[in-house]
């Protein structure tokens, strides 16, 4: 599996698509608590983790029960890492749970990279 992470409009799905010959056809974008692995690219990792918050679901632990299924896959996250802690419990704990998601999939990456004004940092 392929992390591409970035903050908003910083150029993460252009990467995957240049660097890993991606078609606009291979990709399915989050939008709830279900993710669609037949796609081989997955983006808005962190909407994923929106829905989840909302619904009482584990991210962390969605994936790893469906890991089988994400192996192979580019799996791009929008990095909220960053800046002003929300006072929101309910953005606290999306913010919490992408960054938790994040680190569990880094480590299982066979690599990550960081994209910033459409330029990557390999990180991994």
């Amino acid at each position: 599996m392929k992390l591409i992470i970035g903050g908003a409009y910083q150029g993460k799905l252009e990467f995957a698509k240049t660097a890993f010959g991606i078609e606009d056809a291979d990709v399915f974008t989050c939008k709830d608590c279900e993710i669609d692995f037949t796609k081989p690219c997955i983006r808005h990792i962190e909407e994923f983790c929106l829905a989840c918050v909302r619904a009482g679901v584990d991210p962390t632990a969605y994936f790893k029960d469906h890991k089988e299924e994400w192996k192979d896959a580019v799996l791009i996250c929008r990095d909220l890492f960053c800046g002003v802690v929300p006072l929101q419990a309910e953005l606290r704990a999306w913010r919490q749970d992408t960054g938790k998601l994040c680190q569990y999939l880094s480590r299982e990456a066979e690599s990550v990279s960081r994209i910033f004004c459409g330029l990557a940092q390999k990180l991994k």
